[in-house]
Protein backbone atom coordinates (compact mmCIF):
# COMPACT_ATOMS: atom_id res chain seq x y z
CA UNK A 1 0.00 0.00 0.00
CA UNK A 2 0.97 3.70 -0.61
CA UNK A 3 1.63 5.73 2.43
CA UNK A 4 -1.52 7.83 2.27
CA UNK A 5 -3.66 4.65 2.53
CA UNK A 6 -1.56 3.71 6.18
CA UNK A 7 -1.78 7.19 7.43
CA UNK A 8 -5.50 7.09 6.76
CA UNK A 9 -6.45 3.68 7.62
CA UNK A 10 -4.57 4.72 10.62
CA UNK A 11 -6.11 7.84 11.38
CA UNK A 12 -9.38 6.43 11.25
CA UNK A 13 -8.50 3.38 13.48
CA UNK A 14 -6.90 6.46 15.79
CA UNK A 15 -10.68 8.29 15.48
CA UNK A 16 -12.68 5.22 16.34
CA UNK A 17 -10.55 3.39 19.20
CA UNK A 18 -10.71 5.43 22.37
CA UNK A 19 -7.27 4.12 23.89
CA UNK A 20 -3.71 5.08 22.75
CA UNK A 21 -2.16 1.84 24.13
CA UNK A 22 -4.78 0.12 21.71
CA UNK A 23 -4.43 2.59 18.74
CA UNK A 24 -0.98 1.37 18.54
CA UNK A 25 -1.03 -2.33 18.09
CA UNK A 26 -4.05 -2.48 16.14
CA UNK A 27 -2.45 0.11 13.78
CA UNK A 28 0.95 -2.10 13.34
CA UNK A 29 -1.30 -5.34 12.74
CA UNK A 30 -3.56 -3.44 10.43
CA UNK A 31 -0.46 -1.90 8.42
CA UNK A 32 0.56 -5.60 7.71
CA UNK A 33 -2.94 -6.86 7.46
CA UNK A 34 -3.44 -3.92 4.66
CA UNK A 35 0.22 -4.92 2.25
CA UNK A 36 -1.18 -8.79 2.07
CA UNK A 37 -3.97 -7.30 -0.50
CA UNK A 38 -2.51 -6.43 -4.02
CA UNK A 39 -0.98 -3.39 -4.38
CA UNK A 40 1.55 -1.38 -6.80
CA UNK A 41 4.50 -0.09 -5.20
CA UNK A 42 6.31 3.05 -6.83
CA UNK A 43 9.87 1.59 -6.00
CA UNK A 44 8.89 -1.18 -7.50
CA UNK A 45 10.23 -0.77 -10.85
CA UNK A 46 14.16 -1.38 -12.51
CA UNK A 47 15.21 1.90 -11.49
CA UNK A 48 13.79 2.50 -8.56
CA UNK A 49 15.91 3.64 -5.23
CA UNK A 50 16.08 5.67 -2.77
CA UNK A 51 17.05 8.17 -4.53
CA UNK A 52 14.66 8.46 -7.43
CA UNK A 53 12.09 7.75 -4.61
CA UNK A 54 12.05 10.20 -1.88
CA UNK A 55 10.38 12.88 -3.97
CA UNK A 56 7.58 10.23 -4.18
CA UNK A 57 7.48 9.03 -0.78
CA UNK A 58 7.67 12.92 0.50
CA UNK A 59 4.54 13.72 -2.06
CA UNK A 60 2.77 10.70 -0.89
CA UNK A 61 3.28 11.78 2.72
CA UNK A 62 2.35 15.46 2.04
CA UNK A 63 -0.87 14.19 0.62
CA UNK A 64 -1.64 12.00 3.60
CA UNK A 65 -1.28 14.86 6.07
CA UNK A 66 -2.98 17.15 3.61
CA UNK A 67 -6.45 14.98 4.00
CA UNK A 68 -5.58 14.49 7.66
CA UNK A 69 -5.10 18.32 8.24
CA UNK A 70 -8.00 19.01 6.28
CA UNK A 71 -10.55 16.61 8.15
CA UNK A 72 -8.94 18.57 11.55
CA UNK A 73 -10.34 21.45 9.78
CA UNK A 74 -13.72 20.25 8.67
CA UNK A 75 -14.67 19.02 12.29
CA UNK A 76 -14.27 20.36 15.85
CA UNK A 77 -12.32 16.97 16.91
CA UNK A 78 -10.67 17.53 20.43
CA UNK A 79 -7.17 17.35 21.50
CA UNK A 80 -7.78 13.87 22.55
CA UNK A 81 -9.10 12.48 19.18
CA UNK A 82 -6.26 14.80 17.16
CA UNK A 83 -4.05 13.01 19.22
CA UNK A 84 -5.13 9.62 18.61
CA UNK A 85 -5.47 10.22 15.15
CA UNK A 86 -1.54 11.53 14.51
CA UNK A 87 -1.10 7.92 16.89
CA UNK A 88 -3.08 5.97 14.69
CA UNK A 89 -1.12 7.48 11.41
CA UNK A 90 1.94 7.49 13.00
CA UNK A 91 1.98 3.89 13.76
CA UNK A 92 0.69 2.85 10.73
CA UNK A 93 3.52 4.09 8.78
CA UNK A 94 6.19 2.34 10.77
CA UNK A 95 6.54 -0.67 9.62
CA UNK A 96 7.56 1.63 5.95
CA UNK A 97 9.84 3.64 7.92
CA UNK A 98 11.55 0.72 9.42
CA UNK A 99 11.94 -0.99 6.35
CA UNK A 100 13.60 2.14 5.08
CA UNK A 101 15.94 2.26 8.31
CA UNK A 102 16.75 -1.24 7.43
CA UNK A 103 18.01 -0.21 3.85
CA UNK A 104 20.29 2.28 5.08
CA UNK A 105 21.62 -0.20 8.28
CA UNK A 106 21.04 -3.46 6.74
CA UNK A 107 23.69 -5.06 9.37
CA UNK A 108 21.65 -4.33 12.17
CA UNK A 109 19.46 -7.84 12.93
CA UNK A 110 16.18 -6.07 14.37
CA UNK A 111 15.55 -4.27 11.11
CA UNK A 112 16.44 -7.00 9.11
CA UNK A 113 14.07 -9.40 11.04
CA UNK A 114 11.27 -6.38 10.90
CA UNK A 115 12.18 -6.31 6.78
CA UNK A 116 11.66 -9.89 6.46
CA UNK A 117 8.54 -10.10 7.84
CA UNK A 118 7.35 -6.81 5.98
CA UNK A 119 8.33 -8.76 2.70
CA UNK A 120 6.72 -11.57 4.26
CA UNK A 121 3.59 -9.39 4.80
CA UNK A 122 3.46 -8.59 1.18
CA UNK A 123 3.14 -11.48 -0.24
CA UNK A 124 6.49 -11.02 -2.75
CA UNK A 125 6.81 -14.61 -3.06
CA UNK A 126 3.31 -14.61 -5.09
CA UNK A 127 4.37 -12.00 -6.68
CA UNK A 128 7.78 -11.81 -8.15
CA UNK A 129 9.76 -9.21 -8.32
CA UNK A 130 9.02 -6.76 -11.21
CA UNK A 131 5.50 -8.59 -12.37
CA UNK A 132 2.74 -6.50 -13.82
CA UNK A 133 1.14 -7.60 -9.98
CA UNK A 134 3.18 -5.27 -8.47
CA UNK A 135 3.81 -2.29 -11.02
CA UNK A 136 2.49 1.09 -10.04
CA UNK A 137 -0.86 1.38 -12.47
CA UNK A 138 -4.13 1.85 -11.53
CA UNK A 139 -5.40 -1.85 -11.46
CA UNK A 140 -2.88 -2.40 -8.55
CA UNK A 141 -3.97 0.85 -7.18
CA UNK A 142 -7.42 -0.35 -6.62
CA UNK A 143 -7.18 -1.56 -3.75
CA UNK A 144 -5.62 1.85 -2.09
CA UNK A 145 -8.23 3.70 -3.58
CA UNK A 146 -10.57 2.00 -2.10
CA UNK A 147 -9.09 1.57 1.16
CA UNK A 148 -8.29 5.29 1.44
CA UNK A 149 -11.78 5.99 0.33
CA UNK A 150 -13.13 4.04 3.02
CA UNK A 151 -10.86 5.40 5.24
CA UNK A 152 -11.74 9.10 4.61
CA UNK A 153 -16.03 8.54 5.03
CA UNK A 154 -14.27 6.68 9.14
CA UNK A 155 -12.73 9.68 9.26
CA UNK A 156 -15.89 12.51 8.55
CA UNK A 157 -18.61 10.21 10.04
Amino acid sequence: MILTTHALVGAAIGKNVGSPWLIIPVSLVIHYFLDSFRHGEYFDDRTANIKNTYKKVLIDLAVAFSIVLFIFYLNDFDFLICRNILIGSFFSLLPDGLTLIYYWNPKIKIFAQIKKFHSWSHRYGKFPKYSPERQWNFRNSINDIFLSSLAVIFLLI
